[in-house]
């Protein structure tokens, strides 16, 4: 195999089914074709009615697919696995739980990420494989637990949406009876279409004036809309073509077979899906012909590529393999930084000032009191950026409340634990250091975070103090550093020769202490 060839394993735990892809990247290209697939239904999604936690039969179930998913990287020796978690595990009180157990028993690493970046790697997967052609494309994709809505023309998404609603959750909320009973399927479809009202009103705001003369195109991706696809083309083709990427299912005939699934008891709809999707699949056909008939879709076309394809193009972005058209993506998390830093009145000079400064200091101590990455590194910067945000409430303790905006402020391009890190390195940036009693510092998934949380938040917190009057006072910084003596050195150039920097430097003597006591250095400053 050439070196510009590589192997790589996308990982989805969604609340109904593991789906795993294992691709080969042609990195000089850039393109990745599929080598292998699988598939295990694990139904992660069904939680104990009175805790709301995980079943241990569940994560049970899950912990055996993803043993046989490792398995099967070995045999096609994959160099990388990414894997992700969404709906049932970003909800359930015991998911963070469950994701350190899957680490511990099988050494595999899952992210868990928010409804609003599945929504962006489902958009990235689609577009890895249709051309919408600059005309604004509605993505649906509905799931076991949540529903994603996408509006997007082939470059930034227009529109994100993840709604609790998904084929498995409702089946267990609403289906008790077989066939559904008439009062059973009138509190399953008032609660769908209470649901769907905001994300739909949103789209048609969106759209006012844009469709004028035209109607939305639709895309549907993943288990229920496939499913409904494949049994409407061998209904009307008397087989199901293979690829399916591509084949419309018109509004109509959708209708039709609601009505049928509606008629139909369990025996009835595994003769038209198999088992175990024809347990769920009613509730997920209603979310959809609902989601049609409020937007007024003629027809919903498939696309064979959702979150797992948009994990290997979300990694390509991120390793430098994808440029070009795809420029725009790679700067996703940037811009979703600074479009929250706007959110909240940030000044932004001043947060880039004190970026500055923290990354300076953690460039010039690697290799001596670190060996943290680039990945660190960026989500360092992101915190230096963010850190006042909790100013837009109110100033006292207000890196307590930057904690609680950026955790919710729905960022882009990253997962769970990434925005819990950047939340949590505002938090300390000032006041007390992290301590095990914080239940946002426990929130961390790993040590290895919470190790970083403690460094990082220790040069955030020396950046800050450099900039104590927000006017710019230094410069730059040059560290030295002496390891036989345990002795540290900042030396600081004013950005006025005759600015004795009294404030900045106070402030330093009074939050040096966390970093000395972290890197076991004595730290001094001189002016330059």
């Amino acid at each position: 195999m050439t070196s510009d060839v590589k192997t790589l394993a996308a990982i989805d735990v969604g609340t109904n089914s593991i789906h795993m892809v294992i691709v080969q990247i042609q990195t000089s290209i850039p393109s990745f074709s599929v080598i292998e697939s699988e598939k295990a239904t694990v139904r992660l999604g069904e939680r104990c009615a009175h805790t709301g936690n995980l079943t241990e039969d569940a994560m049970r179930r899950t912990l055996e697919a993803l043993k046989r998913c490792q398995e099967i990287c070995h045999t096609f020796k994959v160099e990388e696995i990414v894997a992700v978690a969404t709906s049932a595990t970003r909800e359930a009180p015991n998911g963070h739980d469950f994701i350190r157990r899957i680490y511990e028993e099988l050494g595999l690493h899952v992210e868990v990420i928010s409804g609003q970046e599945e929504a962006r790697r489902i958009y990235l997967g689609v577009i890895s494989a249709m051309e919408l052609k600059d005309e604004p494309h509605l993505l649906i994709d509905i799931g076991g637990g949540s529903t994603e809505m996408i509006l997007g023309d082939g470059r930034d998404p227009l529109h994100l949406s993840s709604t609790k609603i998904g084929a498995v959750r409702l089946t267990d909320l609403f289906v008790k009876t077989d066939p559904i009973s008439q009062p059973e399927y009138d509190r399953l479809l008032g609660y769908i279409l209470g649901s769907i009202e905001r994300p739909t009103d949103d789209l048609k705001y969106l759209l006012k004036g844009e469709l004028e003369g035209k109607t939305l195109k639709a895309i549907g991706t993943s288990g229920t809309i496939e499913t409904l696809i494949s049994l409407h083309a061998k209904e009307k083709l008397g087989l199901v073509p293979n690829p399916l990427q591509g084949y419309e299912l018109p509004f109509a005939d959708l209708e039709n077979i609601v009505w049928r699934l509606r008629r139909a008891n369990l025996e009835e709809r595994t003769a038209m899906v198999r088992q175990k999707r024809a347990e769920i699949i009613l509730a997920g056909a209603i979310v959809l012909l609902e989601t049609m008939r409020l937007l007024g879709i003629p027809k919903i076309m498939l696309c064979q590529r959702a979150l797992r394809e948009g994990l290997v193009v979300d990694w390509m972005i991120r390793h430098g393999y994808i440029e070009d058209g795809w420029r725009y993506q790679s700067t996703v998390r940037d811009r979703s930084i600074i479009k929250l830093a706007d959110k909240y009145g940030i000044d932004t000079k001043y947060a880039k000032q004190v970026a500055e400064h923290a990354l300076s200091l953690f460039d010039q101590t690697k290799g001596i009191f670190h060996e943290w990455g680039d990945d660190e590194r960026h989500l360092l910067w992101a915190a230096a950026m963010l850190h006042n945000a909790g100013h837009h409430v109110s100033h006292d303790a207000h890196h307590k409340h930057s904690y609680y905006l950026i955790r919710n402020g729905e960022l882009l391009g990253y997962t769970e634990s990434e925005i819990e890190a950047i939340a949590n390195l505002a938090r300390y940036h000032r006041k007390s250091e992290p301590k095990k009693k914080h239940d946002n510092f426990q929130r961390l998934d790993s040590e290895r975070l919470k190790t970083f949380v403690r460094q990082g938040s220790t040069f955030l917190r020396i950046a800050t103090a450099l900039d104590r009057r927000q006017i710019g006072a230094i410069a730059s910084i040059r560290v030295v550093c002496n390891p036989q003596t345990r002795a540290c050195s900042l030396q600081l150039k004013p950005r006025q020769p005759n600015d004795p920097c009294t404030l900045e430097l106070w402030s330093l003597d009074y939050k040096k202490q966390p970093f000395e006591a972290q890197f076991n250095f004595t730290l001094s400053v001189s002016l330059d």
